[in-house]
Parts: C-alpha cells; structure tokens; sequence
C-alpha cells in the first residue's frame, strides 16, 4: 500500500502503527518521528516564514477572508507518488489541505486514490481515528493495542488527581491575538483534573478580549499557541508576562503545543500528563521539562 498523508497527526499515526513503511507522501509539518522526513512532501505553506503570531494571524485572516488556499499542494508529486490512499481531514482549514482541494486535485489527475479522511473534535473521536487508520492500512491489531495503551494511560491520571481540587485553567491556543481552547484541549484539562476557564469541549477555539481572560479568574495559565514547540511557547508566554496581559499572581506555564496539544494523535496523552502535573505537582511531581516549562 502507498500512503500520502497530509496531516502530521495522521503521519504519527500511522508509524505509530508500524505502517510508516507504506507512508510515501507527507507534508512539510510531519516532522514525528524523524523518519517521515524521508518521505516525500506534498503540501507547503503558503504563509512567507518568520511572522509573528500576530502577524500570521493578520495573514491568514486575509487568506480565508479572499478565498484564497493557505497551503500549497503539489499535483506533480501526487501523480508521480501514484497513491493509493491519501490521508487528509476536515476539520480545519488552517490546520492542513482541505479535503476538498484533495477531491479535486485527485479528479484532475485521473487517480483512482482512496481519500481517508479524519474528523476529531474530542478525545474519544481522536482514538476512533487511530483504529479508522488501523482498518484502512491493515493493522487493526496495533491500533487496538495503541488506544489501549493512551486509555490505560488516561485512567493512571484519573486516579491520580481523583478527589483533588480542580484549579481553573486557561490554556491559551493562541497569544496574539488570544483564543481560548477548542476541540479536545477543554477535555485533556478536565482529564488532567482541571477546569477549563474558558473554552469548550468539541466545540471551535475562539477569540478573546484581555478583559475576558481576566473576567475568567483562572488559578493557572498555560500557554500552548498552535503549532509551535515548547522554546516558541515559552518566549511568547513571557512576552504576555512582560506585558502585563496576564492576571497578576496567577502561575504561568507554556507546554509543547505543537506535539501534546494541536495534533490530534497519541501524544495527546503526553499534554494531559504534562498538564495534570502542573495542575497537582504534589501528586505527580513536576512535569517533565521536555514537556513543560513555568514561565512564573
């Protein structure tokens, strides 16, 4: 089977599956584990880089506001790769190649591909989606073991934090402008036994006033602005520090957003560990710093 995956979530996946031999097409984000690198890439930004967040966010609100693609897809490439599955979502078309602009590119070349695509808002739909991704490359097995292995996971945490205080908890997606969390990250905050201050389980990540963030009184803020590593978070939490945007007192922490937080994939489990250690250091202990940093 040949594999082109225009997610990097699914690419994680799928190797975490033992199927990264079949994956011959990745985007220029599939960057875990390494190996992926060696595969072809197939999709490409179209945002010019080093922008800040605020000004990527400028960028790509034109984008969409014009219609215009935020991402690159390369024809020559899909034809060549001669795919016979292509893994792409439809859930955000900031996030990666819509599934739509995949339709039509496959129709243009004449290919007969399989289009897979994958939907998750919650926790419970991103471990559907690593069986969804086990039927479709032949390892059902794996895949079962895999969720079994995050859920089991999941239950270790439960324990943990049962019966504690939950502290209200703003995890930031984005800090300039700042939005609060959507999809599956109000629900690793719960899971993590906190309250999410702002933000709702399945539901879009939105846009806030400083006023709402400080309206929300939470007793921790984490930031975790999509896409970025846990350096970039923790020089963009002390920027809001440095500027006063956060409410006095209140402890701050940035997390690896790009690799427990915006992919929906097995290292979802990683962010909810590394958050209920914040949350409960005298039940965990600290968390792990490869994971998470306290900015104050």
């Amino acid at each position: 089977m040949r594999i082109v995956s225009l997610l990097p979530s699914t690419t994680e996946i799928l190797y975490a599956l033992g199927a990264g031999h079949d994956v011959v097409g990745v985007t220029f984000e599939c960057d875990y584990p390494p190996q992926a690198r060696r595969a072809r890439i197939v999709s490409t930004s179209s945002l010019p880089e080093g922008l800040a967040p605020a000004e990527i966010d400028a960028a790509v609100s034109a984008r969409v506001t014009e219609g215009e693609d935020l991402y690159h897809l390369d024809k020559g490439a899909l034809a060549e790769l001669e795919a016979d599955v292509v893994v792409t979502q439809d859930l955000c078309a900031v996030c990666a190649v819509d599934v739509s602009v995949v339709d039509d590119a496959l129709a243009y070349l004449g290919s007969t591909a399989r289009v897979v695509t994958t939907d998750p808002h919650t926790l419970e739909e991103v471990l559907a989606s690593i069986e969804q991704l086990g039927a479709v490359c032949g390892r059902e097995t794996a895949a079962h073991e895999l969720v079994a292995g995050c859920l089991a996971r999941l239950e270790a945490v439960a324990v943990q934090v049962a019966g504690r205080p939950r502290p209200h908890t703003l995890v930031l997606e984005w800090t300039d402008p700042p939005f609060a969390p959507g999809h599956w990250i109000p629900q690793m905050i719960d899971s993590a036994g906190g309250v999410a201050a702002l933000g709702g389980v399945g539901e879009k990540s939105y846009r806030l006033g400083w006023d709402e963030i400080a309206a929300s009184e939470p007793d921790v803020v984490v930031a975790a602005p999509c896409g970025f590593d846990l350096s970039v978070c923790a020089d963009l939490a002390r920027e809001l520090v440095a500027a006063g945007r956060l409410p006095e007192g209140v402890p701050v922490w940035a997390v690896d957003a790009n690799a427990s937080f915006a992919r929906p994939g097995p290292r979802l489990v990683d962010g909810v560990e590394a958050l209920a250690a914040i949350l409960h250091p005298d039940a965990l202990g600290l968390p792990d710093p490869q994971y998470a940093a306290q900015v104050r």
